[in-house]
């Protein structure tokens, strides 16, 4: 069982950064592939960055690629999300999620775990 708790959303403006970050509890957070998703109103969840196990593999959509990282600390069982130049469609609630799978799953349904959320507003 893994329990995720999601923190440093907020209010940003157009250009600046922050950095979320997800706590999690339980044994086999080190053994999880471990992603941020996305939803804004009206809109689907979207996945946005995910992370290997080891933290040796990293992808991104297209739309954050070069703007977002995600990093992990297993020892802190923590991963994180520094996002830079954000622009109003970065705006959505940002939500963390746990896969016991050796691979980067793109589609929820391949998500045991999920966090509660933060939200993220760009104001332009």
């Amino acid at each position: 069982q893994v329990q995720l708790v999601e923190s440093g959303g907020g209010l940003v403006q157009a250009g600046g950064s922050l950095r979320l970050s997800c706590a999690a509890s339980g044994r086999t957070f080190s053994s999880c592939a471990m992603s941020w998703f996305r939803q804004a109103p009206g809109n689907e969840r979207e996945f946005v960055a995910g992370i290997s196990w080891t933290g040796a593999r990293t992808y991104y959509a297209e739309s954050v690629k070069g703007r977002f990282t995600i990093s992990r600390d297993n020892a802190k069982n923590t991963v994180y999300l520094q996002m830079n130049s954000l622009n109003s469609e970065d705006t959505a609630v940002y939500y963390c999620a746990a896969a016991r799978s050796t691979v980067i799953p793109m589609s929820t349904k391949f998500y045991d775990y999920w966090g509660q959320g933060t939200q993220v507003t760009v104001s332009s």
